[in-house]
């Protein structure tokens, strides 16, 4: 079966994968797998950003999110007339003759990209450009992978690649895409601390965050910032210590990734 890989380790933001999806279906009619793209309002190969935390302790994760090609697929079960399909690769299909007016599809979708087409009065989405698959002369490829130039997407056959570690977004969902994503990112609580007596940071505190989930450490560099990574979603009780001062701090994950700005330990 045919898949996706996506290394978010690797993904800058710099949307070639977009672009590229862009180029290849707007203007360009590729039945019997898609009409074309309109040029406004959908991404078959959409790069979500999200800003995580708060100032000034903020990350940016990027997440390339296509079709997820699910091997139970909600968008076929609410099809009517056979009109969304799944080929022999895996690759799932919304016929644009069959799928006429029937909206129900993008609906069904728990992702959000099966987009409407307004003025075909069809659903649309990403074909895994099985145009190009099919092709079989000299690009064989999706044109996100052939334009991602960070090497952040990978397709091929799923017995081949390396799947180690990988996860699908939102398992809960209980669809089984076949796109798969390396480094998705993790809820984060970070700060930056410092002696209100001295009026300097703090270097070398210990950082503990302490809940049911576990327990994680880290340690304030030398601007005094400190980041517990990878952290659960999950109630937490923070604890900062360096030469016998300690002050400790209620906080949660379990909604977004936390910075909790500048922390006196007094």
């Amino acid at each position: 079966m045919k898949t996706f890989l996506i290394d978010l380790k690797k993904c800058v933001g710099c949307y070639a994968c977009q672009i590229g999806c862009k180029d290849e279906h707007c203007g360009n009619c590729w039945k019997p797998y898609a009409e074309e793209q309109p040029e406004t309002g959908q991404f078959w190969m959409k790069v979500n950003e999200y800003e995580r935390g708060h100032r000034p302790h903020v990350k940016v994760a990027y997440i390339p999110t296509p079709c997820q090609h699910c091997a139970e697929a909600p968008c076929m079960d609410a099809a009517k007339d056979g009109a969304v399909y799944r080929r022999a690769d895996g690759l799932v299909i919304i016929d644009p003759a069959k799928a006429k007016g029937q909206k129900a599809i993008v609906n069904a979708c728990p992702y959000g990209v099966v987009y409407w087409n307004d003025v075909l009065d069809i659903p649309q989405k990403c074909t895994g450009c099985a145009h190009l698959i099919d092709e079989g002369d000299t690009i064989t490829v999706p044109r996100c992978f052939d334009n991602c130039v960070h090497g952040a997407i990978t397709w091929g056959d799923e017995e081949e690649l390396d799947l180690e570690g990988a996860e699908r977004l939102c398992p809960e969902y209980g669809t089984a895409p076949r796109v798969w994503y390396k480094n998705l990112p993790k809820k984060f609580i970070a700060g930056r601390v410092h002696d209100p007596v001295a009026k300097e940071v703090v270097i070398g505190a210990t950082v503990t965050a302490t809940g049911e989930a576990g327990t994680f450490t880290a340690t304030t560099n030398w601007i005094g910032d400190f980041w517990l990574r990878n952290l659960p979603d999950a109630d937490w009780t923070v604890t900062i210590e360096k030469d016998g001062k300690k002050v400790a701090i209620e906080t949660s994950t379990k909604i977004e990734d936390k910075g909790l700005g500048e922390i006196a330990l007094a």
